[in-house]
Formats: structure tokens, sequence, C-alpha cells
């Protein structure tokens, strides 16, 4: 494509009733067919900042441009440029998907030659063939949110955003919107600002990374220069008795700074990296603690967020797929 796709804020913010500031002033920059991956909790900034860049809602302050257009003085323009699938699949269960891409399709102003073609060729590219002549109340998760997929698709935009597209999918049907997802930004040059709580999604899939915090960007950079900022292994140890939950922790804290760890165990970041963890192992003894499992990790993106706001993201629970894991016997 010979436009430029990209998407440019600066001082980007939107106050609400009350005095709350959900995104307090953030600049950001995306580069055209580059996949962004946009971080951060609950409440964190992550949807505002996506319905402002849509057109859905008005900023407060600030400017934001997408595909060269500004999202408060030429919404409509922006709006012809982008497709978008929000964090609730805007599907009717009384339609068939093939019914949903003529409305999408006619509210684009496609022919009704060509609003059949397209349909086809998305209804195959994500796999519901098939089930084209179904109800979407019988779909599944998984289908549903691959058919709000294709019907963003459906106009051919520069720029799609993806608001928490994965949500709640089995990781079969995760991997499937991954696949689709690089292959847009690859193949056909599309932009792509994904929203997302998984760790493994923007490790996977994502360029470059911002970590948003209380309306705030924490943190950007591509996902192994974030890592690498951290620069330390961190060790991670399940207690054999849950009840020397509280001295694990008081012993592991000797060798460095907590780190995000599993509902059930204690992780510090070591000081002196990988080169102490006979020195934790000998201290276990010592202590008479016996432990189920001892873990040494690389640095991993939630250990970045952890890093600079001192909490952990909700994907951090999930299984990373990028990250090392090296396993100790205890």
């Amino acid at each position: 494509m010979s436009q430029s796709n990209g998407i440019a804020l600066r001082g980007l913010q939107r106050d609400f009733k009350g005095a709350i500031k959900a995104v307090r002033g953030i600049d950001l920059d995306v580069a055209s067919g580059e996949i962004y991956g946009f971080l951060g909790p609950n409440g964190a900034g992550k949807s505002t900042t996506v319905l402002m860049l849509t057109t859905l809602l008005p900023p407060t302050g600030g400017t934001a441009t997408v595909a060269g257009f500004d999202v408060a003085a030429q919404g409509a323009e922006v709006r012809r440029v982008i497709g978008a699938a929000l964090q609730e699949a805007a599907l009717d269960n009384f339609l068939t998907a093939h019914e949903h891409f003529e409305l999408q399709a006619g509210l684009h102003g496609m022919p009704r030659k060509e609003r059949r073609v397209r349909a086809r060729e998305l209804l195959e590219r994500v796999g519901l063939t098939e089930a084209a002549d179904r109800k979407v109340g019988g779909y599944s998760g998984g289908m549903r949110r691959r058919l709000d997929l294709a019907l963003a698709l459906v106009h051919r935009p520069r720029v799609l955003f993806l608001d928490e597209p994965t949500t709640g999918l089995d990781p079969q049907s995760r991997s499937a919107l991954w696949e689709e997802v690089a292959r847009l930004a690859k193949d056909e040059g599309v932009t792509v600002f994904l929203t997302t709580q998984y760790l493994e999604e923007a490790d996977v899939l994502a360029d470059r990374v911002g970590i948003i915090d209380q309306g705030l960007i924490v943190a950007e950079g591509t996902p192994n220069a974030l890592k690498a900022a951290i620069g330390q292994s961190s060790v991670e140890a399940v207690p054999a008795d849950p009840r020397d939950h509280e001295r694990l922790a008081e012993v592991l804290g000797r060798f460095g700074e907590p780190a995000s760890a599993s509902p059930r165990g204690v992780a510090v970041r070591l000081r002196g990296g990988t080169e102490e963890l006979a020195d934790v192992v000998r201290a276990l003894d010592a202590a008479e603690l016996k432990v189920a499992r001892l873990q040494v990790h690389e640095p991993s993106l939630d250990d970045v967020f952890l890093a600079r706001t001192g909490r952990s993201l909700e994907g951090a629970g999930e299984a990373a797929v990028t990250e090392e894991r090296t396993a100790v016997p205890a």
C-alpha cells in the first residue's frame, strides 16, 4: 500500500465525569504495516484509547491521527479506512454469517456481486465456510470471534483495531486468529493495533509493545528489548507444605526483589543472576524448607510490567508460549 497507514497520538486524553482521567496524555506512534501490542490491566485505559481511535469516543485533549486522518475532525474518513473487532462482537444471533456479510458490505456501499465474492473469500479464510448458512446464535465463542474479525475486514481496511480479540477463546481458536492477524500485516500491509491482557499474545504477534497503566504509557519497545532491559533472571519455588509460604518468601527475599509467580509459588528476581541458584538451594536446605517445584525463568513482559508499576498483568497466569523455563529438581 502506498498510503501511510500509521497511527500518531500526541498528548491524547480522555476525562469522564467525576474528574476520572481514563487516559492522561499519551504520545504514541505506530508505523504502517506494524502490529502494535497495547498491554495493561483492566481499567488502565486500553479500551478507552481504542474507542477514541475508532471515533466512538471524542478525546478531551490532545490529538490523534489514523492513516493520516484526525479522529476528531475527520471521523467519516477515519471510519472508511479502519476495521474494528471490539470486546463485544456486534453480531445478531438470528442472522446467518452470509446475512451478516450482506448487511456489513451493504453499509460500506459494496456492489452485490462483489459482496458475494468477498464473503466467500473471508469465510474460507477464517474457516467458517461450512457454517456460513447457520444462525450465529448457534456458534461457539471462537466461531463468533472469527466471524467478527472477518466482518471487520470486508471493506479491506488499512488499519485494523482488535480490542482483546481472543479473550475466552480455546487455544486452537486463539492460534488460528493469531495466524490470520500476522498474515494481514505481512501480506497485505495492514496496520494492527491490538489490545490484550495475554502476555504470550503480545510476544507472538507484536512488532512493538506499549504498556499502559493508570492512563499513562509506562514502557514501550520491542518485546525482546523490554525484557532485556529488566536483565535479571528470576527463581520461583512452590512449597511442598502451603503453610510454609511465608517462610519461603522470607528466604527467597534474601536474594532479590519480588517477581511474578503462580498462585501457590513465591518468586524473586535474582540480583546475582542464575549463578546464585546454588546458594538459593543451600538456603532452602538450611531452613529445612521442602519445595514441590523450583524453576528459573528469563525476564517476561510481566516482569517488565511489575518492574514499572509494582503490579502484575492479569495475563501473567497464562502459559507464555515464548517463555523459556528451566526446571530444577527439588
